[in-house]
């Protein structure tokens, strides 16, 4: 595998590293090393840390791919040395001055936002929501989702942590039109604030389930720009 970059995923909210299933396989097969970050949803700090952990385990340089809030996370771990490109599926990507719900605040609210449930401090993707995250799954994968996401503590959003990898890396960023969960304006915005090479795929939230050979394709094109 020499030669090859690293790869390692952070997934978001209501989801785990599962979410990358249909992209790892074939990136193994084509002798990288990849992790898939299983972070808590915790903490901003803890999971933070849980990627800066899975950056360490694999030899550099890196991929560092996050979808969702999971581009929040590559955003503050993306500062380890040995990063070398960031891709950002459908993410935020706050910057240092603004945490990922004022982020989320400076565009429309999506409707997945009317179908969730506070409970135990913690907030759950009820099943009538589960369309306007993962619409362009078949139902039974939309079931499989709904199963094995991890569920956030209530204030996630409104954490911060120091680190801006995406003003010193280069990126790349996948933009969902279809997009229900993150705002496709806020992708876009985000995309051109990183100046980061933008890729627009008619997808729903999660184009790494519905669209892989798309994102594949990018997460090569960053692999390829380490040498």
């Amino acid at each position: 595998m020499a030669g090859k970059a690293s790869v390692v995923f952070a997934h978001g909210l209501w989801a785990d590293g599962s979410c990358f299933a249909k992209l790892i396989p074939t990136l193994q097969a084509e002798g990288h090393e990849v992790l898939a970050s299983q972070h808590g949803l915790d903490s901003l700090e803890g999971d933070v840390a849980c990627v800066t952990r899975a950056i360490n385990r694999v030899p550099g340089p890196v991929v560092l791919v996050g979808h969702s809030y999971g581009g929040t996370l590559i955003t503050k771990a993306g500062i380890h040395d040995r990063v070398g490109a960031l891709v950002y599926i459908c993410a935020l990507a706050p910057d240092d001055d603004e945490t990922s719900q004022e982020q989320q605040d400076k565009f429309a609210a999506t409707p997945v936002f009317e179908h969730i449930e506070v409970a135990d401090n913690r907030v759950y993707l009820k099943e009538s929501g589960i369309t306007h995250f993962c619409g362009d799954l078949p139902p039974e994968e939309q079931k499989l989702v709904l199963a094995t996401g991890a569920v956030p503590i209530a204030d996630i959003f409104n954490q911060q942590v120091p680190g801006n990898a995406w003003r010193t890396k280069p990126s790349w960023a996948i933009v969902g039109t279809q997009d229900q969960t993150v705002n496709p304006d806020l992708e876009r915005a985000a995309a051109e604030r990183m100046k980061a090479t933008t890729i627009s795929l008619d997808s729903s939230h999660v184009p790494m389930l519905s669209q892989p050979k798309a994102v594949l394709d990018v997460i090569r094109d960053a692999a390829r720009s380490l040498g």
